[in-house]
């Protein structure tokens, strides 16, 4: 054997085990997959293993028949403690139904599992409060809404003295019924003067005086160290049945149309399976979200016809195959509802679209 055949052969070899080895080294990226749609007019299997309906409304409460399907749609996004290797990254993008997309996008500041799981959770619980809402009300209820305590920052000055779900009557005897009016009433005073709080707890009043304290960015601005959110207080009972299996904003304008459908005459699906998705909030505004195309897949798999896009998302949900959905383009709730009855009464109606 040659000098230069046996160079050959070990410079092959050598390409071969150090391509093998690049495949293998862990990349930082993470991959998106068309996830499980959910019938939001049926039922939901809990991580107990029991079926429920997906919602429950109060004793007394009219509701009126539905059919079809309307899916709320998600994504089944890789773990941050599941290394992805090159070969499994270039698996994925070539891969229609898949999105390869860096990992801190995902999981910013090397944000653990556990720690993405517990915010989804926490954006699940906004989502059913504000999809509930916008429900009620494009239904003609009227929902109250009441300044209250969201989070008390650990070592601030509220901390012991107010708690979350504390609801705010007043300031210094100045009636509030807004978070704003809150916050600009606790503006009047300088740092460390006193802010004299009566806060709503567990139905008895309780006045609550708090020394505020300068802002670390601003030694000019009173702070009491909370974040100021809203408490709802609603005309009847709707049981969201969605557990901690499923995280995210992003069902929202699903859930509203569901509550909606339930709660009026008249079927939104014609008895068809439609699909969507969209983060809500309570005046019903319709907000964009990720994973658009993972998520079309993922409803056309399930058989659904119909897929309502955020204004917003329309650009990535054309930038591609449309899987045989018809792409309804919403920018709010009152929106989606009028596409739907459009469609449920002549399924060629002219509606908002994407194309």
């Amino acid at each position: 054997m040659s000098a230069r055949y046996t160079t050959m052969v070990v410079a092959a070899l050598s390409l071969i085990v150090l391509t093998s080895v690049a495949f293998m080294v862990p990349v930082p990226y993470v991959t998106m997959s068309p996830g499980e749609p959910f019938n939001t007019l049926g039922s939901y299997k809990t991580t107990q293993g029991k079926l429920k309906p997906m919602f429950t409304f109060g004793a007394g409460v009219k509701t009126y028949r539905t059919s079809g399907a309307l899916y709320f749609t998600t994504v089944s996004v890789r773990r941050a403690d599941r290394p992805l290797s090159l070969a499994g990254a270039v698996k994925a993008y070539i891969d229609p139904n898949k999105a390869v997309v860096p990992k801190d996008l995902i999981y910013p500041d090397n944000e653990t599992a556990e720690q993405s799981t517990a915010e989804s959770a926490a954006q699940m619980a906004g989502s059913k409060d504000s999809s509930s809402v916008a429900a009620l009300r494009a239904a003609g209820y009227k929902v109250g809404e009441r300044p209250s305590v969201v989070q008390v920052v650990k070592g601030g000055a509220a901390f012991g003295k107010l708690v979350v779900d504390d609801v705010f009557l007043d300031v210094d005897g100045t009636k509030v019924t807004t978070p704003d009016q809150v916050v600009k009433a606790v503006g009047t005073h300088k740092p460390g003067e006193t802010v004299r709080l009566t806060v709503e707890r567990r139905g008895k009043r309780v006045v609550v005086p708090v020394v505020t304290r300068a802002d670390p960015k601003d030694k000019n601005v009173p702070r009491i160290g909370i974040s100021i959110g809203v408490k709802y207080t609603y005309p009847i009972t709707v049981t969201n049945n969605v557990d901690s299996r499923i995280g995210g904003p992003s069902a929202g304008t699903m859930f509203a149309l569901a509550i909606y459908d339930k709660l009026t005459p008249g079927e939104l699906t014609g008895g068809r399976k439609i699909a969507g998705t969209g983060e809500i909030a309570d005046d019903g505004t319709v907000a964009p979200i990720g994973g658009v195309r993972q998520k079309m897949a993922g409803a056309a798999d399930k058989g659904a016809t119909i897929f309502l896009v955020p204004a917003a998302n329309c650009a990535e949900a054309t930038d591609g195959d449309d899987d045989g959905l018809k792409l309804v383009k919403i920018s709010n709730l009152k929106d989606a509802i009028s596409s739907l009855e459009a469609l449920a009464k002549n399924p060629d109606a002219k509606v908002p679209s994407c194309s």
